[in-house]
């Protein structure tokens, strides 16, 4: 009896293990994504605390330009950290990474509003989002590429979904603080000094988060490599795998553009484009985070079995096909129901697509520069992607139809259905296991 018992015990406390590398690898991954979508819910009050007065709709597209802003410090993190990663380790990067984000997060969260401090007010913040977008540029690649180093044969997928799925959980937790908070506090409230509330509980959640990530381990894979490439070797590698940094951007854009339409917009687009309340945009956007959550890791699990080229292709086609048809029957008639249903499909397609993409680009991309090209090609494509609050802003603002960000999601779907095709090559030179 002692004895068949004993293999199952072991079993079990491996799966565990395994289970909580999982949570303390994507934790940082989360602090990332919960500050950017704070950022993306509060717009509206954080372009009247930073910002001049004047036109609402002028504050509203500085504050989004300042979002996208940290994306554009996204490649340079890249390569320099990327290149750290590929060098000295991915334990000693993701902790590196952590702390960046977290000299951003308590930034944005103290800063006193432009009433106060004036011109310094804006700038400052801009600085804390360039810090942001320097950490956040690697930290994906980095949770990425750890992930698939430490998956059991088969489950690549899977494992590597939980990057993305980590995300998700940061889209709920802010969605639901945002609710608390407007369902608490009179708007008056919240206009004034609610909207801190949300970043400050990012800046408790900072010391948890170090103290979880310390325990990581290095993965075997980057322990079993005898050549540690120097930082101009690894430049110099991804400089001549440029096709397939560029193939990524494609793979990526589709991803990108979606989720932040997706998450850090729909507040914005409900209230502001469809007239509907915030209580109702937010909702809908708790419900888009469960939705990612529960599609994530099925399409990567899925991608393990049948391939990921099968779902990439069919998710870009259905976006391609009902993205300005599906917004434009919501702008025809807006509703919370509308939106609802309208966000819960994007999220779907959003959600297949990613579970079997990013797993699929750290399998094209060598694996002497796996951290630094996988997110250079990600940063690229997350600096278009990242302005898609402000892009879209913009599109119904002087395009006069609500629908018309619909445009801008079926470029990037576009985008990526053509990138499939072409990534087949490196796929089958890069492959591993």
């Amino acid at each position: 009896m002692t004895q068949d018992v004993m293999p199952a015990v072991a079993v079990s406390r491996e799966r565990w293990h395994q289970v909580m590398t999982v949570v303390r690898v994507a934790s940082g991954n989360f602090l990332e994504m919960y500050d950017f979508m704070v950022f993306g819910y509060f717009a509206g009050a954080i372009s009247r605390a930073y910002f001049p007065k004047g036109s609402d709709t002028a504050g509203l597209l500085l504050t989004f330009a300042t979002f996208g802003a940290g994306f554009l410090m996204r490649p340079i993190g890249a390569l320099a950290l990327g290149a750290y990663i590929d060098r000295k380790g991915r334990r000693d990067g993701l902790l590196l990474t952590l702390g960046l984000m977290s000299v951003g997060t308590i930034t944005i969260a103290l800063m006193p509003g432009y009433a106060t401090i004036g011109l310094l007010s804006p700038l400052l913040v801009l600085l804390g989002r360039l810090v942001q977008g320097l950490s956040a540029g690697v930290e994906l690649g980095g949770v990425s590429v750890y992930l698939s180093e430490i998956a059991t044969p088969g489950r690549k997928g899977f494992y590597v979904s939980w990057q993305s799925a980590s995300q998700q959980v940061a889209v709920m937790v802010a969605a639901l603080i945002g609710v608390a908070l407007t369902f608490y506090l009179p708007p008056d409230t919240m206009q004034a000094w609610g909207w801190r509330i949300p970043l400050v509980v990012g800046c408790l959640i900072v010391p948890f988060l170090f103290h979880i990530r310390r325990s990581l381990t290095e993965t075997e894979v980057f322990l079993a490599r005898k050549h540690r490439p120097t930082v101009g070797e690894i430049l110099a590698s991804v400089a001549a795998n440029w096709g397939v940094v560029l193939t990524g951007v494609g793979l990526v854009l589709m991803t990108t553009v979606s989720f932040y339409f997706i998450t850090a917009y729909t507040p914005t687009f409900g209230r502001d484009a469809l007239h509907l309340s915030d209580m109702d945009a937010l909702l809908v956007t708790l419900a888009v985070g469960a939705s990612n959550l529960l599609w994530l890791p099925l399409s990567g699990a899925l991608s393990d079995r049948i391939g990921r080229r099968p779902i990439l292709v069919a998710c870009t086609v259905l976006a391609l096909a009902t993205a300005y048809p599906a917004l434009s029957w919501l702008a025809g008639a807006p509703s919370f129901g509308r939106l609802l249903g309208v966000e819960l499909w994007l999220s779907f397609l959003y959600a297949c697509y990613n579970g079997a993409m990013v797993v699929y680009l750290t399998e094209i991309v060598p694996a002497a520069v796996r951290t630094a090209g996988f997110s250079l090609a990600y940063s690229l494509a997350t600096a278009a992607g990242g302005f898609t609050p402000f892009v879209s802003t913009y599109l119904v603002k002087h395009g006069g139809n609500a629908a018309m960000p619909g445009l801008w999601l079926s470029a990037a779907a576009f985008c990526g259905l053509v990138a499939v095709p072409v990534s087949t090559r490196f796929a089958k030179r890069h492959a591993e296991g």
